[in-house]
């Protein structure tokens, strides 16, 4: 085996997508990005979409400025959740729905007083969200797509089909449908029965680091990648940037930070309490029989929104933070999970309006709102890893910080603080690093998930935030949300 060996990641976020190419090998861990795009939801008079075919244009793009490198295999991995629909002779049915899009809003609701939350939750073990899967399937019921459909297929799963003619469904996505027992880890014909689906619908499940198949002909042709085959990888992004997290025990809870924040636990197995479900934690299963004990929190979401709003790129965002931590502390919060704030819309006035409402001061400044915004995703983190480590009975020495989020020096600061335990901000890219792993262990490359972990550590760049005190500031504000001194 040579020393080193290549691999294309291809990693879908909720607003923009990239392929890099990954190098690994003894004490070798490196990552070239070669092609970037935009992923913009599409509006239609039936609601909001994604555009998969334009996003599948893209995918061949970068793989094509891959092919130089000479790639061993390819791995996709993207969003959770949302799905395409196959007919019998393997054409698309439709076009995607966007998980924001509001068609579930009434219908969630309705399928968990049917089902009973209870019930759902010692099933599939999820966090209550009313755009996952189970829900969205319950909202199409009676279209002529579901009608015709004979497959369904999530986005990366979907996206390696396109590019091998192969179907399946990776297991660490399938996991966040609500259509899967977290405590068997197969698919449930119960839950495909509250969805209101055939489970002949649901795919064979692939493991995370099966192979897939190699390139169709005119997939190859087109990229140049001739030879080059697709491997499983933890699909869904969440599940690979915890394989990226560099951990060094187990003692440790981590926050996948971009437009969502994803903080939890990595455990051997699923916490399906009662107290679990109350506190809206979702069992989303990882490699190795591990599972992500974790919930959603908005994240920088509020961010993004927030200069769309103001019409300012992400170049504007390094003067902003500056003016965010010269602002007044504390002087307005927010829950950043208040459904107000999931869809698309004008967030400064949604923050605004909050404030208002709980009679607090509105922001004024523009720093004044990212501090509001950074302050309150820091609360939510602080509430969300101490409520993981009690209701999984475990101690959390550290916290790791992946994902963009980790670019944030005032956000990873201010977790730090309001968590009382060391931030250890990095990789940026956890989510393509996991990706190239997964298909480096595949390769022989890399044994096991320890020694992945040691080379994110031996070789990516890390920064450690130490708290730096002020503990009854932060337990007033928690109480000021109504979170408690604890969190």
């Amino acid at each position: 085996m040579p020393d080193e060996l290549t691999f294309a990641a291809v990693d879908l976020g909720a607003s923009s997508g990239r392929v890099v190419v990954g190098r690994v090998g003894p004490g070798v861990l490196r990552l070239t990005e070669v092609h970037r795009f935009r992923n913009e939801p599409v509006r239609l008079p039936d609601g909001l979409h994604w555009d998969v075919t334009g996003l599948f244009r893209e995918v061949l793009h970068g793989l094509a400025a891959a092919a130089p490198a000479r790639p061993v295999t390819v791995g996709v991995d993207s969003w959770a959740v949302d799905y395409g629909l196959l007919d019998a002779s393997g054409t698309l049915l439709g076009v995607p729905y966007h998980y924001r899009d509001s068609r579930t809003d009434e219908v969630a609701p309705r399928v968990v007083a049917a089902a009973g939350a209870d019930a759902l939750y010692a099933a599939n073990g999820l966090q209550y969200l009313p755009f996952n899967t189970i829900f969205q399937l319950a909202a199409a019921a009676g279209t002529a797509q579901l009608a015709a459909a004979r497959t369904l297929l999530l986005v990366p799963d979907l996206m390696g089909y396109w590019l091998t003619g192969e179907r399946g469904a990776e297991l660490t996505n399938a996991s966040t449908t609500g259509l899967l027992d977290a405590g068997t880890r197969t698919w449930s014909a119960d839950l495909a029965g509250i969805a209101g689906i055939d489970p002949a619908l649901l795919p064979e499940l692939r493991e995370p680091g099966t192979a897939i198949g190699p390139l169709l002909p005119d997939v190859a042709a087109e990229t140049g990648l001739a030879g080059v085959s697709v491997t499983a990888v933890a699909s869904h992004d969440t599940a690979s940037a915890v394989i990226g997290v560099p951990a060094r025990s187990p003692d440790f809870g981590y926050i996948s930070c971009g437009t969502w924040s994803l903080a939890g636990l990595e455990l051997p197995g699923p916490v399906r309490t009662a107290a679990a479900r109350a506190a809206n934690f979702t069992n989303e299963l990882g490699v190795d029989g591990s599972t992500r004990f974790l919930r959603n929190i908005m994240g920088l979401w509020l961010v993004q929104e927030t200069l769309r709003t103001w019409r300012l790129g992400s170049g504007a965002l390094p003067g902003l933070l500056a003016e965010a931590a010269r602002a007044e502390p504390f002087t307005a919060l927010v829950d950043p999970d208040d459904d107000r704030f999931l869809p698309p819309g004008d967030m400064p006035a949604r923050i605004a309006a909050f404030c208002r409402e709980t009679g607090q001061p509105v922001p004024e400044s523009r720093g004044a709102v990212l501090r509001c915004v950074l302050e309150s995703l820091a609360l939510a983190h602080r509430r969300t890893i101490r409520t993981a480590a009690a209701l999984a009975d475990r101690e959390v020495r550290e916290v790791h910080l992946v994902g963009g989020g980790a670019r944030n020096e005032l956000l990873c600061r201010l977790t730090a603080d309001a968590l009382g335990l060391p931030v250890v901000a990095g990789p940026v890219e956890a989510t393509a690093i996991g990706n190239v792993l997964v298909q480096a262990r595949a390769a022989g490359a890399v044994p096991d998930l320890a020694a992945m972990r040691a080379l994110v550590a031996a070789t990516q760049p890390l920064r450690r935030y130490t708290p730096s005190g002020g503990r009854s500031a932060w337990a007033s504000a928690a109480a000021r949300l109504g979170w408690g001194e604890d969190g």
